[in-house]
């Protein structure tokens, strides 16, 4: 199978938009491409391998037992009948195409090539003549499916047709690097340029209900070349807050369709660089943030990159969970509060978390700042995680932090609104472009702590980096590098916040107890131990490389009590539980009624210990309290035995 990924990772994470004014800019830190990387880890080799066996044939046999696939057909005429589902649901069928993609890159799998080509057959049958891909219409032109407006684009407010072409373009743009082929990328160019046609400063003037577009038209231009798609993404940018051409009709209080389309609730209430604070439907709001990101790197907007930079800090000073969730109000799925971080009623739904990690991801390419890989960690192995079953064929939509052992503490198998199932999926398949980064031809970075074999290009040399660790269930990685020839270059490795006496980069949570000195991070060159100097996040080892060079680092994994600031109402009096990246959780199975009834003092003993009986392994946690033996898993980890009771912050 022939790979065209070039030096910019394919997928999510290499995208970005500008203005015709503007030169076209990058990033200044690249990702190591998906095709460069080959994940050995113990830990995540085996779930990108269920990824792969079992979460995408499921997604795919779940689109084909629900309407999905038969909206297709009939939107071709190929099959009677009306539309069914919501007016969304298209892009579950673009998502997981997307995932499949991503995996026949570093996995080639002849009968999963055959699914995808056979679907991308009915999606080219489906579009209609000038490029228009919205089964919600097509279907039945005269009578289109709930929210998606009498005529084209007239309620783009809350149709989702550009979101929905949008991850069409974007799973077509994973296909084309993947295989070469073009058969997808060009219903993706034909879609694309009628959005150009009908949007723009001559054209309409509407700011995308549900942002995505921006994301899929720049990912569109790195392929083909063609500015239009940039100066398009970062006119719908600049169309936020401002008069559009159809104005959104005024929906009477109490309407089904108010709450869920004011101007605050899709980011439409201000121009893009005068918001600072994070509001609204959460999954959108990342989308955006992304966008935002993407144009002050590439378009050089000061600006736009100040206003970013204020609503991490935001959104990390006031809205986050311990878990990485995004989004605590469940009834418009949004940012809520200055610290409202209610644990039974949060939202965190699982695209919320996926789309904080491509906006983390971002800001660390813009910025070189560990704290951004910091919170895409720790959104990675809780909020992210927690969004799938360890067999892979059930999925949270909702991730609470604590549960009563009703509904939302079993996982489905699909859900009428799915987006999060496929999203999970096509990021899982993306994971080796996420453990390494590059700027330029002078550094090299390991992001993350996963075992693996990669080959960097560095300018015109290759390094293989070999890495091996136990993480997240140990601190000791060991990091080996064997350039082409002995040369000098920085070799930079994250120490992550926990382990410099930070949960999240601001006051918003904070360890009960300090590190002592004896528990700070140690590294070693070839046996010999090295300063721990902490730059931006980062231990950056600046030297002559010979093949064979050998970094080891050694992190501290106690056991540690998080508690919150006081101005989150709902954590006062309580404490959690971490040890490395991992937040742990009581689940009733382990602890009966002890669950929500228990309190474990801050002086409490606590050990760790791995059982590798229990869900495949898990490092578990035990202690005493009074006579009531206790045992915390981790979070990501919790309802994979039945219903139950689960809680995160204990009482002390």
């Amino acid at each position: 199978m022939r790979n065209v990924a070039t030096s910019a990772a394919i997928g999510l994470l290499a995208i970005g938009v500008s203005t015709a004014q503007a030169p076209v800019g990058s990033y200044p830190i690249q990702s190591v491409p998906l095709t460069s990387v080959r994940i050995t880890d113990a830990f995540w080799r085996p779930r990108i391998d269920v990824n792969r066996t079992v979460s995408i044939p499921h997604i795919l046999k779940q689109n084909e037992i629900t309407p999905r696939i038969s909206n297709f057909l009939k939107a071709a005429k190929a099959l009677p009948g009306a539309y069914q589902g919501q007016r969304y649901n298209d892009t579950d069928v673009y998502k997981v195409l997307e995932a499949a993609s991503y995996s026949l890159a570093t996995t080639p799998d002849p009968a999963l090539a055959k699914q995808v080509d056979d679907i991308i057959a009915i999606v080219a049958a489906a579009q209609a003549p000038d490029g228009y891909l919205y089964n919600p219409r097509q279907v039945d032109p005269a009578h289109p499916a709930l929210g998606a407006g009498a005529d084209r684009w007239t309620w783009e407010f809350v149709s989702h047709e550009t979101y929905d072409m949008g991850h069409m373009i974007e799973a077509a743009v994973a296909h084309y690097q993947a295989t070469g082929r073009r058969n997808f990328l060009n219903i993706a160019i034909k879609s694309a340029d009628l959005i150009c046609k009908t949007f723009g400063p001559t054209g309409r003037k509407d700011a995308p209900g549900h942002e995505e577009i921006e994301l899929a038209l720049v990912k569109l231009f790195r392929v083909t070349g063609n500015r239009t798609y940039l100066d398009t993404a970062k006119f719908f940018l600049d169309q936020r807050g401002r008069p559009h051409t159809t104005p959104p009709p005024v929906f009477p209080a109490g309407d089904r369709f108010f709450a869920y389309n004011s101007l605050e609730y899709r980011q439409d209430n201000l121009p893009v660089t005068a918001q600072t604070r994070a509001v609204g439907h959460a999954v959108r709001a990342t989308y955006l943030y992304s966008a935002m990101t993407d144009a002050a790197v590439l378009v050089g907007d000061q600006v736009m990159g100040k206003v970013v930079d204020a609503l991490f800090a935001d959104i990390t000073s006031k809205r986050v969970y311990i878990t990485g969730g995004l989004g605590s109000v469940g009834s418009t799925e949004a940012f809520g509060d200055d610290y409202s971080l209610p644990n039974l009623s949060a939202y965190t739904e699982t695209c919320a978390s996926i789309g904080g990690m491509l906006w983390y991801h971002r800001q660390f390419q813009r910025t070189g700042e560990g704290a951004a890989l910091d919170m895409f960690e720790r959104t990675l192995y809780n909020g992210y995680l927690s969004g799938v079953s360890i067999a892979g064929d059930t999925f949270f939509y909702q991730n609470p932090l604590e549960s009563n052992g009703g509904n939302r503490s079993q996982r489905s198998a699909y859900f009428d609104v799915a987006c999060c199932p496929a999203n999970l999926a096509r990021l899982m398949a993306q994971l080796p472009s996420l453990v390494y980064s590059q700027r330029g031809a002078s550094e090299l970075y390991v992001n993350l702590f996963v075992g693996s074999e990669a080959t960097a290009t560095l300018g015109s040399h290759t390094v293989r980096v070999t890495q091996t660790t136990n993480y997240p269930w140990s601190g000791d990685v060991a990091v080996t590098v064997a350039p082409d020839r002995p040369m000098p270059f920085t070799l930079s490795i994250r120490i992550p916040g926990w382990a410099q006496d930070q949960v999240v980069p601001s006051s918003l949570y904070l360890f009960a107890k300090p590190l002592q000195a004896a528990e700070r991070p140690v590294a070693k060159i070839n046996g010999r131990e090295v300063p721990v100097d902490i730059v931006h996040g980062f231990l950056n080892l600046t030297q002559k490389w010979n093949p064979g060079d050998r970094v080891e680092i050694s992190l501290p994994m106690r056991i540690r009590r998080v508690l919150a600031t006081s101005a989150v109402v709902d954590d006062r009096g309580k404490a959690a539980i971490e040890r490395g990246p991992l937040v742990y959780a009581l689940e009733s199975v382990d602890n009966g009624a002890a669950t929500t009834t228990l309190t474990i003092p801050l002086d409490t003993p606590l050990a760790h210990s791995f059982r590798p009986d229990l869900l495949k392994g898990l490092e578990v946690i035990t202690g005493k309290v009074g006579e009531q033996s206790i045992m915390a898993i981790p979070y990501f980890a919790w309802a994979n035995r039945g219903r139950g009771e689960m809680r995160v912050w204990i009482p002390f």
